[in-house]
């Protein structure tokens, strides 16, 4: 009898697949008006409205404030819809620039991520632009994207250094023709993990050279000879997480306090003694910590934290009970976090109490560096690194905007992070990242405050109590607007719910315990 159901509701779930047509989106429109918005912009400004923006052929042309709150809106003042135009109704809601992921992973085949599901997860959650720092090839992705003939985010492509080559890169010639075949190939930058000193300085000069930018993930099997503080100063524009920045911050040993016994391809090793980094590194505003912040500071070198990704690290049960697990977690997924001695990131051989409490502290002394870094005029971004770690994407993006609260944030400020500060990082701040006449139309329409509480951008959304007694949830993103066209976030969302149902109808999949029968 179990067997007929499941061969039932999988040719249900495929007839519906078949059914439906692709959705992509309502638009572009010749003129696009958004009525009586609050505007929370991305440029630090406190919010405004009722207003009304208006959108030609996917740029921002007016944005008019259409009244006073309490006071009914004179509609002779509004900006007059022109014939073939479309009306947005959005009066009371909250509007944002499109968010942006500065460390997006488009899936994996170890995950069983497909690009499509991952690209709703993010833009049912506001997410518009994506830069992919290493991982599948999305080259093509990016031109699909940027014609709008998938439902996508835009993509900024950073290659992961080497990656393609027939064979190691050993020479500073090598890393220099790598270099130059790689923003012919139509890349964005560069992503590197580590390399000889020699040819990092050469492969990060030569790409400076070709105007395109560059990051790192500053891997332990290079860093006691190459820090966050090489990159800098050798014309890198962006780090990634946090490895390198205690390093460069070491006072009384020139090489982290490995075990003796360590091996860094056990990951419950790697990421344990990583918890125990910062309290190794200068304290809090001492000279040498002062010294390198004002260092990378001058260097207008960016800082993407991806606190998010860590966060199980100091919280297990947290991550792995999530509510939106159940819903929007692929099967795959779910067992490619669980403790594995081969996936990466599933280091949870003997996770405990001790470990969590060192990477408590862990967190304390970074986030004291990032939030004075953000007080002294640098630039931090949002990037969440999701599909590794119990982070989903797009709920991952949400989490980090309130790590950043927690790291000592103002909400404006962590909307800055996550959308003109990205821009900037990106070189597309004249196009993106705030809601300014003659930028691109890409914004996030919540019907909630997410100043008030950044749980309403979560796709679950708040849970709130009403006058009447009554528990309900509000929030979710309501609208995401991807050049100029109108994407409903709740029915993206509701597409991966149906992804995730067909693949444990599929499977007969249900979320278990570990060591624990039913």
């Amino acid at each position: 009898m179990t067997k007929k159901l499941i061969i039932i509701f999988a040719f249900i779930f495929s007839l519906q697949g078949f059914s439906q047509k692709e959705y992509l989106g309502d638009g572009p429109y010749s003129q696009l008006i958004i009525r009586g918005v609050m505007l929370i912009n991305g440029d630090g400004s406190p919010p405004r409205g009722p207003m009304d923006i208006v959108v030609e052929n996917n740029k921002i042309v007016d944005m008019q404030i259409v009244g006073y709150p309490g006071v009914k809106i004179n509609e002779k003042k509004r900006p007059i819809l022109k014939k073939g135009g479309k009306e947005l109704d959005a009066n009371g809601m909250y509007l944002l620039p499109g968010f942006i992921d500065m460390h997006g992973h488009i899936g994996g085949e170890a995950q069983g991520a497909n690009p499509e599901y991952v690209f709703k997860l993010w833009m049912s959650h506001g997410v518009t632009t994506v830069r992919q720092p290493s991982g599948r090839n999305a080259i093509e992705l990016k031109r699909q994207s940027a014609e709008n003939k998938i439902v996508a985010p835009r993509i900024f492509e950073y290659t992961g250094f080497g990656s393609g080559s027939k064979k190691p890169i050993t020479t500073v010639k090598q890393a220099k023709e790598w270099v130059r075949v790689n923003a012919e190939n139509g890349a964005d930058g560069i992503k590197f993990f580590g390399a000889e000193p020699e040819i990092m300085a050469a492969a990060i000069e030569e790409n400076k050279k070709l105007g395109l930018r560059s990051t790192a993930h500053h891997a332990q099997l290079s860093v006691a000879r190459w820090n966050v503080l090489h990159s800098a100063r050798a014309g890198m524009t962006s780090m990634e997480h946090w490895y390198g920045l205690p390093e460069a911050l070491f006072n009384d040993r020139t090489i982290q306090n490995y075990p003796l016994d360590y091996n860094y391809q056990n990951e419950q090793h790697r990421f344990e003694e990583a918890g125990k980094l910062w309290r190794q590194a200068a304290k809090p505003y001492s000279d040498h910590w002062n010294k390198v912040m004002d260092e990378l500071l001058s260097l207008d070198f960016t800082l993407d934290p991806t606190f998010n990704i860590y966060e199980a690290s100091r919280d297990l049960q947290r991550a792995r009970r999530a509510e939106w697990h159940e819903d929007y977690t692929l099967p795959s997924l779910w067992k490619f976090y669980e403790p594995s001695k081969i996936s990466h990131g599933s280091y949870w051989h003997y996770w405990g109490t001790e470990q969590e409490v060192e990477w408590k502290e862990n967190f304390k002394l970074w986030m004291t560096f990032v939030n004075e870094y953000k007080n002294r005029g640098g630039r931090v971004t949002v990037g969440t690194d999701s599909g590794f770690i119990y982070q989903l994407y797009g709920f991952a993006y949400a989490r980090e905007l309130e790590l950043l609260r927690e790291a000592g944030f103002h909400p404006l400020e962590v909307i800055r992070a996550a959308t003109l500060n990205g821009a900037e990082a990106l070189g597309w701040d004249h196009k993106i990242g705030s809601v300014q006449i003659g930028k691109l139309a890409d914004f996030v329409i919540v019907e909630e405050n997410p100043l008030v509480n950044l749980k309403v951008l979560y796709g679950t959304g708040a849970i709130k109590l009403t006058k009447d007694n009554e528990v309900v949830r509000v929030g979710g993103v309501k609208y995401t607007i991807k050049d100029g066209i109108v994407y409903d976030a709740k029915r993206l969302l509701a597409d991966v719910k149906r992804m995730v149902d067909k693949e444990k109808v599929k499977t007969n999949w249900k979320l278990k315990q570990p060591g624990i029968k039913d």
